[in-house]
C-alpha cells in the first residue's frame, strides 16, 4: 500500500529501502532471456558476476550466481552469449540495487534459435512486411549512396571499391556501426534511420560479411526488421553470404547475396551502359537507314509507274479518245440530220402535194364572193353577182350568167 508521507513527515532512506526489499522478496523466480555483455569470475571467489542484456533494447540488469551454477555451463557461456536464467529478483538494501540471483543457467541452442526467428518470420509475414507489392524499386543511377556497415570492415571495402569501380562517380554516406553483439541492434536502426531522414540519400545499404547464426542475429531482430520496413529510402541488404537469410533480406526492397552483390546491383556498370548506349545508337541508326532505304525503293516505285515516267501518255491516249468521240458524236449527229433531212422533205412534199395550190395546177380554180368567202354550193350565188375566180397562175373575175339551177 502506498505510504502517507509529506514535507512535513518523510521516511528514511533505509525505511524506503527496506520496504522496496521487502516487496520485491514476495515476487518468485522468473525464467529471464538475455545476452551476456559482462563476465566477472575472480579467482577464489565464490559468486560470479554477471551483466544480462536485452539484445533489442538498452535495458540490462546484473546477475549473480554461485560459482557452482556457472561452472555447469563455464565451457558454453562466454561474453555476448545468449542464455535463459532461472533466477529470484534481489535487492541489496544497502546500495540500493536490484539484481537477479540465478540458481540456472541455460545457453540458448542455435536450433532453439532458429525456431524462434521462423516463428518470428511466419508472424511479420502475416503482417504483409515481406509481401512483393510493398517494395520499392532501386533508383537506376544513385547520386548518394548510404553505407550501414562495421568500421574498416571487408564488406564496407568490397562495397566501395566495387561501386566505384563500377561508377566512379558515386558518392557514400557511410555510418559505421557494430555488426554483431549488443550494441548492433540499436546502432544499426539509428543509422539506417539516419540516413532514411538525409534528404540527398538515394539508396541504402546494410551490409557485413558472412558469420556464424549467433553473429548474424542482429539482423534478424523485430524492431531492426521494423525499422527497415518503414524507411521512404529503398533499403539492400547485403548480410553474409549465398547461404545466410537473415530477416532483414526478406523485409528489404533488394536482396544481394553478398557486400560485392549489393555494389553491382545498386550502381551500373559505366563501360556496360556506354556499350549498350552504343548498341542503342547503332540500332537507331540501322532503323533510320532502313526506313529512309524502304521509302527511296517506293520512291523509285512510283517515278518508274509509266504515270510517272511518261506523264503526256496519259494526256495524248485521253485526246485520242476525246477526238474519237467527237467523231463518232459528230457522225452520229450527221446522220441524225441527214435522217431528219429525209423525213422533213418527204412531209414536205406530202404537204406540197396535198396543198390547195397543187389542186390548182390540175386544173381547179377556187370561186370567191366579193366579201372573200369560198363559193361551195351553187345555191350561194345570184345571177349577175360577180365572183372572182383563183386559178393556179393568177385570178380574174367571172359573172354569174343565170340564176341556181
Amino acid at each position: 500500500m502506498a505510504l502517507s508521507t509529506s514535507a512535513e513527515a518523510p521516511i528514511p532512506v533505509g525505511e524506503v529501502s527496506r520496504l522496496i526489499g521487502g516487496w520485491i522478496d514476495r515476487l518468485g523466480a522468473v525464467w529471464v532471456e538475455g545476452q551476456i555483455t559482462q563476465l566477472s569470475r575472480r579467482p577464489g571467489a565464490g559468486v560470479v558476476f554477471l551483466t544480462l542484456r536485452d539484445p533489442s533494447h538498452d535495458v540490462s540488469i546484473s546477475v549473480t550466481c554461485f560459482r557452482a551454477v556457472f561452472d555447469a555451463v563455464a565451457d558454453v557461456v562466454t561474453e555476448g552469449a545468449r542464455v535463459m536464467v532461472h533466477a529470484k529478483p534481489e535487492w541489496y538494501a544497502p546500495r540500493g540495487q536490484l539484481s537477479l540471483r540465478a540458481a540456472e543457467i541455460r545457453p540458448v541452442g542455435v536450433g532453439e534459435l532458429l525456431a524462434r526467428l521462423e516463428r518470428l518470420k511466419k508472424s511479420l509475414a502475416a503482417e504483409g512486411l515481406f509481401d512483393a507489392d510493398r517494395k520499392q524499386r532501386l533508383p537506376f543511377l544513385p547520386q548518394l549512396i548510404g553505407l550501414v556497415c562495421g568500421r574498416a570492415s571487408a564488406a564496407e571495402r568490397d562495397v566501395l571499391e566495387n561501386a566505384r569501380h563500377r561508377w566512379p562517380a558515386v558518392r557514400f554516406e557511410v555510418r559505421n556501426v557494430p555488426v554483431q553483439g549488443v550494441q548492433a541492434v540499436p546502432r544499426v536502426i539509428e543509422a539506417v534511420r539516419n540516413l532514411d531522414a538525409h534528404p540527398g540519400v538515394d539508396v541504402i545499404v546494410v551490409a557485413r560479411g558472412g558469420g556464424s547464426v549467433e553473429d548474424l542475429l542482429p539482423f534478424s531482430d523485430e524492431e531492426l526488421v521494423r525499422a527497415v520496413a518503414a524507411c521512404r529510402t529503398p533499403v539492400v541488404s547485403a548480410i553474409g553470404h549465398e547461404p545466410d537469410s537473415p530477416l532483414l533480406d526478406l523485409v528489404a526492397d533488394l536482396r544481394a547475396s553478398t557486400p560485392t552483390d549489393a555494389a553491382k546491383k545498386v550502381v551500373p556498370d559505366v563501360g556496360e551502359e556506354q556499350l549498350r548506349i552504343q548498341q542503342l545508337r547503332d540500332r537507331a541508326l540501322r532503323t533510320v537507314r532502313n526506313l529512309l532505304e524502304r521509302e527511296e525503293r517506293g520512291l523509285a516505285a512510283a517515278v518508274s509507274r509509266p504515270s510517272m515516267a511518261h506523264p503526256h501518255r496519259m494526256v495524248t491516249e485521253r485526246e485520242a479518245e476525246v477526238a474519237a468521240l467527237v467523231e463518232r458524236s459528230r457522225r452520229c449527229l450527221g446522220h441524225l440530220l441527214d435522217r431528219a433531212d429525209a423525213e422533213l422533205e418527204h412531209t414536205r412534199a406530202r404537204v406540197l402535194a396535198l396543198s390547195p395550190a397543187a389542186t390548182l395546177r390540175r386544173g381547179y380554180a377556187v370561186l370567191q364572193r366579193a366579201d372573200g368567202a369560198v363559193v361551195r354550193a351553187a345555191d350561194e350565188v345570184a345571177a349577175d353577182e360577180k365572183l372572182r375566180a383563183r386559178v393556179a397562175d393568177g385570178e380574174f373575175s367571172v359573172r354569174v350568167a343565170k340564176g341556181p339551177g
